[in-house]
C-alpha cells in the first residue's frame, strides 16, 4: 500500500486557506500617490471607498464626458469647448496643477481630487466595456477629456508628466539632428532653425503618428518619423488610446465576476443606460415659475415654451381630450415640476377630459392625479411628496408607447415623416434643421436633436445672453430634462434672463399669467 503524505496537497485540489482566516483578515492595498494632474489610467484603484462615493463619482464623470461629447456633436472649435468646459469641469471634476498649492503634489486636496478622477474613469470603464460599441464611444470621450486637459496643462508640468511615461519613442541625438537639419526645416515650416537645434526631437513609428503625417507636419525617413516637442502629444494621445483599448478588452473580460455583486450591479446598469442620455435630477429652481404663479387656466399660453415631447402631448390632448395612463402621467409630473399645484392640477384635468361627466372623472381619472402628487398612496408616497418628473434618460429608456398611446420622445419613438410633420406643426420650418435633426436621430442622438431645436428656436436670445454674460456656462450646457427646457425657454421668450427681482417684477406687471 502507498503511504499517504498528510502534509502535501493534492494537486487535484485547489490550496485555500481557511475561509475563516480570509473572511476576518485585514484588508491589504496599495495606497495610490499621483505626483501629476494627468493621469494615463494604466493601473487600476485598490483602495477602499463607500457605495455612496461609487456612485456619486461614477454619475459626476458622466456628466463631463456626455457634455464634452455633446461639443463635439455640434461641430464647436477647441477653443469654444474649452471655454465652456472649463466651469463644468471645476464643478464636477476639478484638477487643480502642483503649482497650485505650496506643498505641491503632496497637497492632500490635490491627492483627493486626483484620486475621484482615477476611481471614477475605472468605474465607468467598468460600466462600459459590456459591447464593442459602448467601449469604442468611451476611449473616444476619455481621449477628448485627456487631449483637453493636456492642452490646458502649463508647460512644466506637462513635460514632468511625458517624462515619466514609458513611450516607444527614440530621443534623436545631437549628431543626427545637424544632418537631418535641413530636411527637419523644410518638413516643419513652422519651426525656426533655432528650434530645431535647441528643441528636443523623437523619432516613433511614422503610423503611431498618423495625424501628423497626414498633416504633413513631420519628416519622415525610413519608416520613422521625426516629431519636434511642440508635436509630442500626438504621440502621447496615441499612447493613451492604445493602453485604454486593451484595458477595456481586459475589463470586458473581467464583467462576467461582477455578476456575484448584487451591490454593484445596478450601479453599473443604471450608468450605462445613462450614457444614452444624462440622467438629471429637477432642481428646486426648476420647480418655480418667475411671474405669477401657473394655473389651470394658462397652460395653453405657456405651452409653446415645452419640449417636443409635451407639446405632442398637448396638442393630443386638445385634440382628442384624452391621454391614455402614460401620457397622463408624464404629462402630469412635467406640470407639477413646473409648480402647478395639485387643484390646478385636477381642474386642467377635468376640463380637458370633456367628453365624460364628472362621476366617470372622479372614479377613473381623479385619484391617479391625487397620487402623483403624493396625497394619497403609501407612507413613501407621500412621505416623498409623489412622483418626480420624468428626465429624458427616464422617457427614453422606460415604457415605450404602444398603439394609440403619445408619450415618450418624438425623436426616438416617431417614423422620421411623423417627426417631420410634429416640428412643422410647431413652426419649425427651417430645411437645414430638419435635415440636421434626421441626421442625429440616425446616430441616435436624440438629446442632441431636441437641443438643436432649441437653439433655432432662441437662437437671437441667446446670442444676447451669451454677448452679456447674463447666463454663465452652467446655465448654457446640454438639456437633458423636460422642465429644464421649458426654464429656459420661458426665460428666453419672456425676456426674464436676469437675476434681479425688479426686472422679475416688471416682467410680471407686463404680462402676468392669468
Amino acid at each position: 500500500m502507498i503511504r499517504h503524505d498528510s502534509s502535501r496537497i493534492d494537486p487535484k485540489r485547489r490550496a485555500t486557506i481557511d475561509y475563516k482566516k480570509k473572511q476576518f483578515a485585514s484588508p491589504s492595498y496599495k495606497q495610490q500617490d499621483y505626483p501629476h494632474r494627468l493621469n494615463i489610467y494604466q493601473l487600476p484603484p485598490t483602495a477602499e471607498i463607500k457605495l455612496e462615493e461609487f456612485e456619486q463619482w461614477g454619475i459626476d464623470r458622466l456628466r463631463i464626458l456626455a457634455e464634452l461629447e455633446a461639443c463635439t456633436f455640434r461641430n464647436r472649435t477647441p477653443a469654444e469647448t474649452a471655454d465652456h468646459m472649463r466651469p463644468l469641469l471645476d464643478q464636477w471634476l476639478r484638477l487643480d496643477p502642483n503649482s497650485s498649492s505650496a506643498h505641491g503634489c503632496t497637497d492632500s486636496r490635490l491627492q483627493t481630487q486626483r484620486r475621484k478622477d482615477h476611481y471614477s474613469h475605472f468605474i465607468l470603464r467598468l460600466a462600459f466595456s459590456a459591447t464593442e460599441e459602448s467601449r469604442r464611444r468611451f476611449a473616444r470621450v476619455e481621449g477628448a477629456l485627456f487631449r483637453l486637459r493636456f492642452q490646458t496643462e502649463n508647460v512644466r508640468e506637462r513635460q514632468d508628466f511625458v517624462a515619466s511615461l514609458t513611450l516607444d519613442w527614440e530621443v534623436v541625438k545631437v549628431d543626427e539632428k545637424r544632418a537631418l537639419a535641413q530636411d527637419l526645416l523644410n518638413a516643419t515650416p513652422t519651426l525656426k532653425r533655432a528650434d530645431i537645434e535647441d528643441g528636443s526631437w523623437v523619432k516613433v513609428d511614422f503610423e503611431t503618428v498618423a495625424e501628423l503625417v497626414e498633416g504633413r507636419r513631420v519628416f519622415v525617413k525610413a519608416g520613422k518619423a521625426y516629431v519636434p516637442s511642440k508635436e509630442q502629444m500626438s504621440i502621447v494621445l496615441a499612447g493613451f488610446h492604445d493602453r485604454m483599448e486593451k484595458g477595456l478588452e481586459l475589463t470586458a473580460r473581467a464583467l462576467p465576476r461582477l455578476d456575484e455583486d448584487d451591490r454593484l450591479s445596478p450601479i453599473l446598469d443604471h450608468l450605462s443606460k445613462t450614457f444614452a442620455t444624462p440622467d438629471s435630477s429637477l432642481a428646486d429652481s426648476d420647480t418655480t415659475l418667475p411671474g405669477a404663479p401657473l394655473t389651470a387656466y394658462s397652460i395653453d399660453h405657456v405651452s409653446q415654451h415645452f419640449p417636443l415631447c409635451m407639446r405632442n402631448l398637448h396638442m393630443t390632448l386638445r385634440k382628442n381630450s384624452h391621454l391614455k395612463h402614460f401620457g397622463r402621467l408624464q404629462y402630469t409630473l412635467f406640470l407639477k415640476g413646473l409648480g402647478l399645484t395639485m387643484e390646478d392640477c385636477l381642474i386642467f384635468w377635468r376640463q380637458s377630459f370633456k367628453l365624460i361627466t364628472d362621476d366617470t372623472f372622479n372614479k377613473e381619472y381623479r385619484y391617479h392625479t391625487r397620487h402623483a402628487y403624493g396625497d394619497v398612496g403609501g407612507d413613501a408616497i407621500r412621505r416623498g411628496r409623489g412622483y418626480s418628473p420624468f428626465s429624458c434618460q427616464k422617457i427614453l429608456t422606460e415604457h415605450p408607447p404602444g398603439s394609440g398611446e403619445s408619450h415618450g420622445c418624438p425623436y426616438r419613438h416617431f417614423s422620421m415623416d411623423n417627426l417631420i410633420g410634429l416640428l412643422q406643426a410647431t413652426g419649425v420650418h427651417d430645411r437645414d434643421v430638419h435635415r440636421a435633426v434626421k441626421e442625429d436621430v440616425d446616430k441616435k442622438r436624440y438629446h442632441i436633436a431636441c437641443n438643436r431645436v432649441f437653439e433655432w428656436a432662441h437662437k437671437a436670445e441667446l446670442q444676447v445672453v451669451k454677448g452679456n454674460g447674463t447666463w454663465k456656462a452652467t446655465e448654457l450646457d446640454t438639456i437633458v430634462h423636460p422642465n429644464t427646457y421649458f426654464k429656459r425657454s420661458y426665460l428666453l421668450g419672456t425676456g426674464l434672463t436676469g437675476d434681479s427681482e425688479q426686472g422679475q417684477d416688471e416682467q410680471t406687471e407686463r404680462c402676468s399669467i392669468k
